[in-house]
């Protein structure tokens, strides 16, 4: 009986040593579980962070292109001889003196700029500035009073003036307002 004792005594020590390790590995389980899902949360929650940081980047960038958008006519600065009309939609922008000097360009505004810029790539413009097809103009600008000041800068290399007085080109331009069509008739005396 002794031998049966020893050996039933040993069977619940290994019994219990296997359900410790059972639940052991359960409960490493729930764990490997739990942390996978936070590690899950945090990587998302990172996503969203870059994604609103970006949407956030954007936004003045956005805001700066709508209030840019519509026609606007001015004059070059010195030379006021020289009339332009600038039409602004979406990203295109139709830059017109002449029938020998006008360009369509598409734009974008680089983000963190100061002053802000405008980039201006050509797609379009009359054959005797074909040459200018794809290049960039880089320009710098301000809204202030209704007024558009509008003035060209080198390439990247160069420091952007801070100043709009000591710009080479400078164009100051006022924003023409659509016409309402009149819906009533008109009145008769």
């Amino acid at each position: 009986m002794n031998g049966q004792f020893t050996i039933s005594s040993q069977i619940p020590d290994n019994y219990t040593a296997s359900r410790l390790t059972l639940e052991a590995m359960k409960l490493l389980r729930h764990i490997i579980t739990i942390v996978c899902m936070v590690a899950s949360f945090i990587a998302n929650a990172g996503e969203q962070l870059t994604a609103n940081a970006k949407g956030a980047a954007n936004q003045p960038t956005a805001v700066e292109q709508q209030l840019l958008q519509g026609t606007w006519k001015g004059v070059l600065v010195g030379d006021e001889a020289q009339k332009i009309t600038i039409t602004i939609t979406g990203n295109s922008l139709h830059f017109h003196r002449d029938t020998n000097f006008w360009f369509e360009t598409t734009i974008t505004l680089p983000a963190g700029k100061d002053p802000k810029q405008l980039h201006a790539t050509i797609k379009g413009c009359p054959s005797s500035q074909a040459s200018s097809i794809g290049k960039v103009v880089r320009a710098f600008f301000k809204i202030e009073d209704g007024t558009l000041t509008l003035a060209t800068i080198g390439d990247d290399a160069e420091e952007t003036p801070k100043s709009f007085e000591g710009a080479g080109t400078r164009y100051e331009l006022r924003e023409v307002q659509p016409q309402e069509k009149n819906t009533q008739p008109p009145k008769t005396k």
